[in-house]
């Protein structure tokens, strides 16, 4: 996994989310057995270069931290929730392409 993401957990969730700096972040919620989690994987990871110093990257086990799941009603994954100042502005559920992803990331920089 590149070093860019930022693996969230129950106990980090809120400080790592309500970080200013990098810009907004788009957290991945996603588990080890879900085919689609995979198949997204490795384009956040390419976006999370491609983005430094713009928006973040950041990627919640479901199956290893259930109460931030629950918190945000995460039902279907991967579920794509974006993060800004703290607040979830946009969300997308399932696989989506590069160019869905990176559209929903742009629609909210600057």
């Amino acid at each position: 996994m590149s070093q860019e993401i930022t693996i969230l957990n129950d106990k980090n969730f809120g400080d790592e989310i309500g970080r200013g700096e990098g810009g907004p972040i788009l957290v991945d919620f996603w588990a080890t057995w879900c085919a689609p989690c995979r198949m997204v994987a490795p384009i956040l990871e390419k976006l999370a270069v491609e983005l430094k110093g713009k928006a973040r990257i950041g990627k919640l086990d479901v199956d290893q931290n259930p109460a931030t799941a629950a918190q945000f009603s995460i039902q279907g994954i991967p579920t794509l929730l974006l993060f800004k100042n703290g607040k979830p502005v946009d969300k997308m559920i399932g696989a989506q392409s590069r160019e869905v992803i990176l559209s929903m990331i742009n629609r909210h920089l600057g």
